[in-house]
């Protein structure tokens, strides 16, 4: 069987994450036994009025590390796109902290509610920058029973590997612990690190980067679920 994915994100060859990225999707298809013709899309290729026809051919999308985008708009626009179609979605490290902004402007009301790493002096910052850089750092994180993701991982404690200087405002933390956009996994400080939207077929954030410890003995639930979600194969 063959599919598409839509890689949302601007390449770079030279940017770790991403060429772990595409090396992931190898290792998940392979596994899976699956075909996967995966297509970067770059940000600001990305037009919002023409966004629906460009994605109708693709049942799955992964938002990429790699922020900020060359086009912040055109990135929030594919996450409402795939959260508003049903379209399974995987965002990490930068695409997370989108996904969080894409939810916090179109369903929680903020239509303000900005990134840091854009504008750091923005009024209402969901997304700010980390206390201390999670480039490079290794760390356990908790993950909620009876959710998703613990449900593809098969297990409630994971290790995983992250590449980013920017999460979620601790003072906009809390509107994640209710409502559709669920925080699912949390770090020792009961950081979030990771959300799923509930009555989705596959929404999953991640701060981490899940690429960074797929290989192709092991390749990562997550990049798994996310092609088994596209290819109408139930995820868990």
């Amino acid at each position: 069987m063959t599919i598409s994915l839509a890689i949302v994100g601007d390449f770079d060859p030279g940017f770790l994450p991403h060429a772990a990225t595409n090396s992931a999707i190898r290792h998940a298809a392979s596994a899976l036994g699956l075909r996967v013709e995966e297509r970067w899309l770059a940000t600001a290729d990305i037009d919002p009025r023409t966004l629906s026809k460009r994605l109708a051919d693709f049942p799955a999308i992964l938002v990429a590390p790699g922020s900020p985008y060359k086009n912040m708009e055109g990135a929030l626009a594919a996450i409402r796109y795939a959260r508003e179609h049903g379209v399974p979605l995987l965002g990490t490290c930068g695409g997370f902290q989108h996904v969080i902004l894409e939810y916090a402007r179109h369903v929680l009301g903020f239509a303000d509610a900005q990134h840091a790493e854009y504008d750091p002096y923005a009024s209402r910052l969901f997304i700010t920058r980390l206390a201390c850089s999670l480039v490079g750092r290794s760390m356990t994180i908790t993950l909620q029973p009876d959710f998703l993701v613990a449900r593809v991982y098969g297990r409630t404690s994971v290790q995983e590997q992250y590449y980013c200087n920017f999460g979620v405002n601790p003072d906009h933390a809390s509107r994640f612990r209710s409502g559709p956009l669920r925080l699912v996994g949390s770090d020792t400080e009961g950081e979030v690190r990771v959300i799923e939207l509930s009555g989705h077929p596959f929404f999953v954030g991640t701060l981490f980067v899940p690429a960074l410890s797929s290989t192709a003995e092991s390749p990562h639930p997550l990049m798994m679920g996310l092609l088994r979600a596209g290819s109408n194969d139930p995820v868990a």
